[in-house]
């Protein structure tokens, strides 16, 4: 399988170096417009091969389209990253015409492509996607609810140790779903369990609900840090996407998918939880959960449709 990683930042590496050390991706592509940055970060990957033992070839290219031919998966990860104290919305402006201008080139050639759209605000700039290129919706998927959910679970784990389990974020379920905005995400505490046993049953209400605001300043909180986005989870967190669809893996991971119906809603792209393989988005599930979750996740799509509405504006 040939895989496209557009942009060469930390996010985009990050995503490139985790396909290459997975080894199912038989080529990976990573294309920036900044002269020498993806050659540089290539070449970096591929002198691990030997020590890291991955076959996959990773080459770089500069604004050179042609070499993505025939690309399988593309991961976007264009546009400028989050600076301490912006949220994603304040990205949209400038993210929206590189987001546009970056698909239409993929789409020219690798027209069968299945996309997936990490760039910020993702919630908007999977819709954007959707609305501009036509194609089906289960080729277009925004990368959120992965990397919400894997916050969800280490503020979960923490929260547990704290309780006196010794407990991990591989022993936790929980999953995130709704926009991935600081405000609006939405963990879905009455799912989550250790080891089987819902939390609820272990941690106080005030101990879940610290993991839960956690989780939704959790990109706030590493770019505070690190004077910048996040990468590591991110970029980890779209390779896994493409992984599911390259093995054809089947797998139930909460994903911006379009919705037409599904959870009573129409005509935007939100976070839920849904069954990708190796033609993208095989099935949205829908799962009930609480009647303050239900609250939460209205909130969620009222403001990503606010969000939506302002990129006529934004692309003008």
């Amino acid at each position: 399988m040939k895989v496209t990683v557009v942009g060469a930042g930390n996010v985009g590496a990050t995503v490139a170096n985790v396909l290459a050390t997975k080894g199912f991706a038989s080529e990976v592509v990573l294309i920036d417009i900044k002269e020498g940055l993806s050659e540089g970060k290539a070449m970096d990957i591929m002198q691990t091969s030997h020590m890291l033992n991955f076959d996959t070839t990773v080459i770089g290219v500069t604004n050179d389209y042609a070499a993505t031919a025939g690309s399988q998966v593309v991961v976007v990860t264009s546009g400028i990253p989050r600076k301490p104290g912006m949220t994603r919305e304040q990205l949209i402006g400038t993210n929206a015409k590189i987001v546009k201008s970056v698909v239409d080139q993929i789409l020219a050639n690798s027209p069968d492509a299945i996309l997936i759209i990490v760039s910020n605000p993702m919630d908007a700039m999977t819709y954007l996607t959707l609305k501009d290129t036509k194609l089906p919706r289960n080729r277009i998927i925004g990368q959120g609810g992965m990397l919400d959910s894997s916050r969800f679970r280490y503020y979960l784990a923490q929260a547990l140790q704290e309780a006196g389990y010794p407990a991990t974020p591989t022993d936790i379920d929980g999953m995130v779903i709704g926009g991935h905005a600081d405000k609006t995400m939405v963990p879905l505490v009455s799912l989550a369990t250790y080891r089987g046993i819902p939390v609820t049953q272990l941690l106080s209400e005030e101990a879940i609900q610290k993991a839960v605001e956690a989780t939704k300043v959790g990109g706030a909180t590493c770019t505070k840090l690190l004077g910048t986005s996040a990468w590591y989870a991110p970029g980890a967190a779209a390779a896994a996407l493409v992984e599911a669809i390259a093995l054809d893996a089947k797998k139930l991971i909460p994903c911006c998918v379009y919705l037409d119906g599904e959870y009573g809603e129409k005509d935007l792209c939100i976070g839920v939880p849904v069954i990708l393989g190796k033609d993208g988005v095989e099935k949205i599930v829908e799962v009930q959960f609480s009647d303050a979750e239900k609250a939460k996740f209205q909130e969620s799509i009222a403001a990503a449709r606010e969000v939506n509405s302002k990129l006529a504006e934004a692309l003008a």
